[in-house]
This record gives C-alpha cells, sequence and structure tokens, in this order.
C-alpha cells in the first residue's frame, strides 16, 4: 500500500494515497527526507530497545493481532535516500531506456540555484520535462478554432429539428429572456436571493434558493418517476431508457432541478445511490453537450445558406470549444464516469481506448473485504489523484486524451486541473519540491478553455474535501473568466451573455457531498449564483450515538467560543484545562501491563501538531508516555505505534481524521476515546466508537459498558454535531443554558 501524500501548501499534491510526488516510506520530496518527530522523554523509555522495537509485536502479543490485508505487507518496505541530481537524471531517460516513446521535451532558460549557493551565478539551462506532461494526459494535436466541428462528417438525421422553445436549454442558455435575464443579474448583484423549503421521501430537509427579482416564486417540481420529462436529445433516449428505467428516491429528487439547469448541492451522496446519481448527471451532461453541437452545425448550415448578404445574425457559441467540466478524485472514478458516457452514447469507435484503460483502470481491487464499503468505493481501483482528461465527442467517435481546446467535457481531479492552469508561483515550487532543485521559471497561466464551462459537476466533494480544498476553490474562481486570446473564435457568433462577462450566472453547477460541510456552503453562497436558482440537499439526521453496537457511556462538553478565528486557541485551553487534568491522573505508567487504552482522536492536522508539541515539552505531561499517527505518519512508524499502543507500552495515541480517511486502520487496545473535536463523517463516529471500543470489548478486555467517550464542540461544530447526535438534539445542546456537559448512554 503506497504512503501517504503531501497537503496543505498551495503546491502540495493534494491528498491521495502517496506522498507528494516521490519519496516513500516518510519521505517528502526527491532528495529530502522527511524529518522524524520525537522527544527525550520517548527516547529515554526506549534507550537500549532499538533491537527490541522490531519484535515489539511478539514480546507484546502482538502475535495474536491479524492486521487487514495490505497493511502488513507495507512494513518492511525499505527506506530509500533519494539524490536530486540522479533522480531528475533518472526521470529524463525512463521511457527511453524501457523502450517506450520518448516524451516531449522542452528547453527552457531558467536559473539554476543551489540551496546555500551564491545565486547570482548564472548556471548552464538545463532540459525540463513539460509541466502538462508530469500528467501525461494530453496527445499531439493542433488547436481547433472554438466549436468547429466539421458538418460533412454529420448525417441529417443525426441533427434533430428545431428545438422546443419550452425545452430548458432554450429557455437558459439558446434563448433566455433578455428583459428578464437582465433583472436576475441584478438583483443577483444586490444579494436579492429568497428561499422556500422543500419535502421529499427520503431527503426531507431542502431548501430552494431563487432570486427574487420581483416576479412570483417557483413552485417545487413534481417528483420525476422515469426520464420522459426530460427532454433529452434522440439518440440518447432508447439507450438511457435502458439504462435507466425508474428513478430511485435520490434520483427522483434532484432529477426536475437537473434537468431546469438550476444549481443543486446534494448532501445525501451514499455508496448505494452513488451509481444512479452518475447515471443521472452523466446523461445530462452528454445531452447538453449533444444539443450544443447540433445547434452550432445547424446555424452554421442557415449561415452558408442564407447569409450570402451578411444580414443573418446566429448568435449559439461561447469563446471556447469545453461546455462541461466534471472534478472527481481519482482515476477509478473517472473511468466508472467515462464508461457511463460510452454506455449512454454507443459510440461505433472509441480513439485511444487502449491508452485510456492502460493510464486509468487497476488491474485488480488491492484490498480486502474487511474494508469498509465507502472506503472500498472511494479507493478501489487505480486511486491516484493527479489526472486530467479531454473528451472530444464526433457522430460515431469518442476520442480519449483530446487537446483542451478541442475537447467538449474535460475530467480532472483538483490537483490535475490546477497543475494544467498552472500560477506564476506555484508551479516552480512544485519542480523544486519534484526535482529537489529550486528552478526559477515562469509557466503561462492558461485558464482559457475554462472560460466557455456550462455545466461543472463536482462528484464526491467530500473526498475532495480531504484532498486540498484550496485547488477546488482556485478552480471555480477562474471558470468563465474573460479569455486572454482569441483560439480562432468567431465573436460574431458568442452570445451577448459572454460578452457581458455574465457566463458565471449562467453555468450550472451540480455538487454530489455524503454530508454537509462549511467550506460546501461557501461554495453554495459565494460561486453558485444561477439565474435558474439553486437548490441545497440535507438528510434529516437521527444520530449516530443511535446507532452503536454496544452500550458506552458518551459525554458531550460544550465550550464558549466567541469567533470562528479564535475557534482553536480556545478549544486548546479548554483542553489543558478541563480535560488534560483528568488524563494526567488516570493515565496509567508506561510499566503498566495493561495501559490506559485512551486513543486522543484530532480532526485538524495543525491542531495534531499542537498537541503532540504540549505532550512532548510540557511538564504537566511528563509521566505520559504516548504515540501518534497523522497523515504524514510513515508505515514503519504507524506499525510501532500500533504495537506500542497494544502492548500498553504507550498510554495515548494520537490519531488524525485523515489518517482514518486514507487507511483506515483498526486500531486495537482501545479503552476509552476522547474526541478534541468531532469527525466530519459520521461513520467515523461509529467506528472509532461502536468498532474500536467493540472490538476491545469483544475480547474482553473491557466489560460491555465500561468504554468511555468524551467530545469536545462548540457552536461552529453545529453540522458535525447534528449528524452525530440528531438534529433537535444538537439545536438543544447548543441553545442549553442550564449546563454545558451532555451524557448519553
Amino acid at each position: 500500500m503506497a504512503p501517504f501524500r503531501g497537503r496543505g501548501a498551495a503546491w502540495s499534491r493534494g491528498r491521495g494515497r502517496g506522498t507528494s510526488r516521490g519519496g516513500r516510506d516518510g519521505h517528502t520530496s526527491r532528495g529530502s527526507k522527511k524529518p522524524t518527530f520525537s522527544t527525550s522523554r520517548i527516547e529515554a523509555q526506549n534507550e537500549g530497545d532499538s533491537n527490541e522495537s522490531a519484535e515489539a509485536g511478539s514480546s507484546s502479543g502482538l502475535e495474536n493481532e491479524v492486521l487487514p490485508e495490505g497493511e502488513s505487507s507495507d512494513d518492511e518496505a525499505p527506506e530509500t535516500v533519494a539524490r536530486p541530481y540522479s533522480t531528475l537524471l533518472q526521470f529524463l531517460v525512463e521511457d527511453v531506456s524501457q523502450g517506450k516513446p520518448q516524451r516531449k521535451k522542452r528547453k527552457i532558460e531558467h536559473e539554476v540555484y543551489s540551496a546555500g549557493g551564491d545565486h547570482g551565478q548564472r548556471e548552464t539551462p538545463i532540459v525540463e520535462p513539460a509541466i502538462e506532461d508530469l500528467g501525461n494526459d494530453l496527445v499531439e494535436e493542433p488547436e481547433e478554432s472554438a466549436e468547429q466541428l466539421p458538418e460533412e462528417i454529420y448525417e441529417e438525421g443525426d441533427i434533430d429539428q428545431a428545438g422546443d422553445a419550452s425545452d430548458p436549454f432554450e429557455v437558459h442558455f439558446a434563448n433566455p429572456d433578455d428583459n428578464d435575464l437582465s433583472q436576475k443579474l441584478l438583483a443577483i448583484l444586490k444579494g436579492y436571493w429568497a428561499h422556500t423549503k422543500l419535502t421529499y421521501q427520503g431527503v426531507q430537509a431542502s431548501e430552494l434558493a431563487y432570486v427574487n427579482a420581483g416576479a412570483s416564486p417557483p413552485l417545487a417540481h413534481d417528483v420525476w418517476r422515469n426520464l420522459k420529462n426530460f427532454r433529452l436529445k434522440r439518440r440518447l433516449i432508447g439507450p438511457a431508457e435502458a439504462l435507466i428505467p425508474h428513478l430511485n428516491a435520490a434520483e427522483a429528487a434532484v432529477a426536475p432541478y437537473i434537468a431546469s439547469y438550476q444549481d443543486v448541492l446534494f448532501c445525501h451522496r451514499s455508496h448505494e445511490n452513488a451509481e444512479s446519481l452518475r447515471r443521472l448527471t452523466c446523461l445530462h451532461a452528454l445531452d447538453h453537450v449533444f444539443k450544443t453541437r447540433d445547434r452550432v452545425i445547424k446555424d452554421s448550415a442557415r449561415l452558408a445558406k442564407e447569409n450570402e448578404a451578411g444580414e443573418l445574425e446566429l448568435r449559439d457559441q461561447g469563446f471556447t470549444r469545453p461546455k462541461v467540466l466534471i472534478l472527481l478524485p481519482t482515476r477509478h472514478s473517472c473511468v466508472r464516469a467515462v464508461e457511463t458516457m460510452v454506455a449512454l452514447c454507443q459510440p461505433e469507435q472509441q480513439e485511444n481506448k487502449k491508452r485510456f484503460q492502460e493510464s486509468y483502470e487497476a488491474a485488480e481491487d488491492q484490498f480486502s473485504e474487511d474494508k469498509p464499503v465507502d472506503f472500498r468505493d472511494l479507493f478501489g481501483g487505480n486511486n491516484d489523484d493527479m489526472f486530467r482528461l479531454g473528451l472530444k465527442f464526433t457522430r460515431k467517435t469518442i476520442k480519449y486524451f483530446s487537446q483542451f481546446y478541442n475537447s467538449d467535457i474535460i475530467f480532472a481531479s483538483p490537483l490535475g486541473l490546477r497543475m494544467a492552469v498552472g500560477t506564476e508561483e506555484y508551479i516552480p515550487r512544485l519542480l523544486s519540491v519534484s526535482y529537489g532543485l529550486t528552478i526559477c521559471s515562469n509557466k503561462k497561466q492558461d485558464h482559457d478553455f475554462l472560460s466557455s464551462i456550462e455545466l461543472v459537476i463536482v462528484d464526491q466533494a467530500d473526498a475532495l474535501l480531504m484532498q486540498n480544498w484550496e485547488h477546488v476553490q482556485y478552480i471555480f474562481e477562474h471558470l468563465n473568466l474573460q479569455p486572454k486570446e482569441a483560439h480562432g473564435c468567431d465573436f460574431s457568433r458568442v452570445r451577448t451573455w459572454y460578452l457581458d462577462n455574465n457566463a458565471k450566472y449562467l453555468r450550472q453547477t451540480i455538487i454530489l457531498a455524503a454530508f454537509n460541510t462549511p467550506e460546501l456552503n461557501h461554495l453554495y453562497n459565494t460561486q453558485m449564483r444561477n439565474v435558474a436558482g439553486k437548490v441545497r440537499f440535507v438528510p434529516n439526521y437521527q444520530g449516530e450515538i443511535f446507532q452503536l453496537p454496544l452500550q458506552v457511556k458518551q459525554i458531550f462538553s460544550r465550550y464558549d467560543s466567541i469567533s470562528l478565528a479564535a475557534d482553536p486557541d480556545i478549544r486548546f485551553k479548554y483542553f489543558t484545562a478541563a480535560v488534560l487534568p483528568t488524563l494526567t491522573r488516570h493515565t496509567k505508567p508506561a510499566s503498566s501491563p495493561e495501559g490506559s487504552g485512551l486513543l486522543l482522536f484530532v480532526p485538524s492536522y495543525h491542531d495534531f501538531v499542537r498537541i503532540r508539541n504540549f505532550f512532548a515539552s510540557s511538564t504537566t505531561t511528563a509521566n505520559i508516555s504516548f504515540g501518534f499517527i497523522s497523515e504524514y505518519t510513515s508505515v514503519r512508524e504507524v506499525a510501532r505505534a500500533r504495537s506500542h499502543f497494544l502492548s500498553g507500552r504507550h498510554s495515548i495515541l494520537l490519531y488524525t481524521e485523515r489518517a482514518h480517511h486514507f487507511r483506515r486502520y483498526n486500531i486495537r487496545g482501545v479503552k476509552q476515546v476522547i474526541m478534541y473535536g468531532l469527525p466530519n463523517n459520521p461513520i467515523f463516529y461509529r467506528e472509532l466508537v461502536g468498532g474500536f471500543l467493540g472490538e476491545t470489548a469483544s475480547r474482553g478486555v473491557i466489560d460491555t459498558g465500561e468504554g468511555k467517550v468524551r467530545a469536545l464542540f462548540s457552536k461552529w461544530d453545529v453540522l458535525k454535531l447534528e449528524r452525530i447526535v440528531g438534529r433537535e438534539k444538537a439545536r438543544s445542546m447548543l441553545s442549553n443554558k442550564g449546563g454545558d456537559t451532555f451524557e448519553f448512554i
């Protein structure tokens, strides 16, 4: 299993299942070894035991522990020290030595400096691999003119006749009412949004927001049972009805709003409805692409026949060809979306299909059945999180790896697309991390291919939150901007709302997530400003505490927080003043054969670093032996920490939410859990409390009901809290004036 990837900074690889581009077993970059954290206190306890630590499993009873499949093999992974210059040379000649086609290279003159060297000395220019080659997701082809679709390859029967005036595509994009559009745009700029509550079976809490431009509020859509209400292209009707014979509860709720080009934030995605939602969104994306293509072809034919005098004006295009952007977390999720589109459009030919299969598909799933279903759904197959793929559609063909400006649909991970866009600061810093060199170069920033995106689909947004959310924000900030170059655009055919820089107000955004977060709400409020309105679906949570497989005492402690910015400091002060004294009194010494078995769960990495350093340096915790597992901990260090925690050598184990998200370790020896903060994912609460404590109880180490859980929260954790205890109880706990401690059994 691959080690963790880096996180946090703008240049980081994002979040996948490995370190940042190269580096193994804790190496964060080529040419630099990741510093390991140690304290004199821990080292004093382990002095003279260096040979014993490798066999800690057998000496502590770990021989009875069977790690999940895929974890044990990584414990013996050799640590290597990369050399920057040799690594760079190996990268440049790697493909040639293996008999593969040599990658395209470009010669760039830049100033190369060594760390600490003379910054005024200019060295010989080197050959740098092109940035786009790092993803290896493009093909060499000339850039076509905007919306350049050769009519001769289409037959008369392929193009539908004049569009239905009531078709949402015609109303929203092709022929919007200018007066109505101008009023709604003015209302959006002034922040005039009105809200109404909706109720659907299975998705109870829903909110429809519409532009309050003086007109009467829109009525809630009826629940659709099938696809007959969709105004689909003729070639899609048959395959769509065969693939989606009826709509389930999730599809029926969102289908009317998707078809009417309203923005959708759906926070009820799960592995049960993931496939059905994928089919629905892919069908909508294909329908939009085909309708756009047909209109351009028909108008081109009209211009060729009727516009000899130059009086006919038809506006049917954007600045560039790409119309749909789909953001996904892994290459395997991209494979599933592409396969769904292939099943819907049924092309006769697929160019570069073999290359797509080799680059995106994995031979087999590397995870055993004991991993949770949602984990295998996300990380199964090829879980690389750095990719971008252009898809081009013609009458009988799908072309993979098409040049972005020639593509109709762009599939990408946030990291892969941000690398394609580039920034003056981002690319050089990424190169310096990747190759161990400080390279001063400027890559031309290019986001023109995002200027005419009319439909954005973000699937598994909760997984993207665990990568680097800054990349998602960056992408949305660069959507529908005025292009810097013409790219062969015929401006006489560009729609007026494009020329007026209003495309972002007509773009449809669809976000699918397992749960709602402040980050998604911020995106909903700032980037989803569709004149057609927007709808947010959030389930009515009953609470994870009522679904635990065992009886356990659960205490929720509320502290007062004056502001979101000050919340981390206030939380830390409350923890050290109200929680830590209890730990120091009841924590058993390292010599105890049983150990305390206290798992300290910390959602934020920044809070984790703060607590870890405090435990290592404070005199208050001088008698506490602790271990830690974060998203940056190497596989070998993780195995050592788990072994010492199980044997009782470590009384406390610090554990981050991102580490659990990317690994789903089954931590044994847990007797009580303290949550420094509530997890974003409610499933994690069930696994930490019901899973870890339940496993300890099943082995007879603790009696049923003896385990304890204590969680800290403030008013800023309302979304997390309602998923754990239920919406009604969360509101009561936040507004209760009589006390700040709440106990559940």
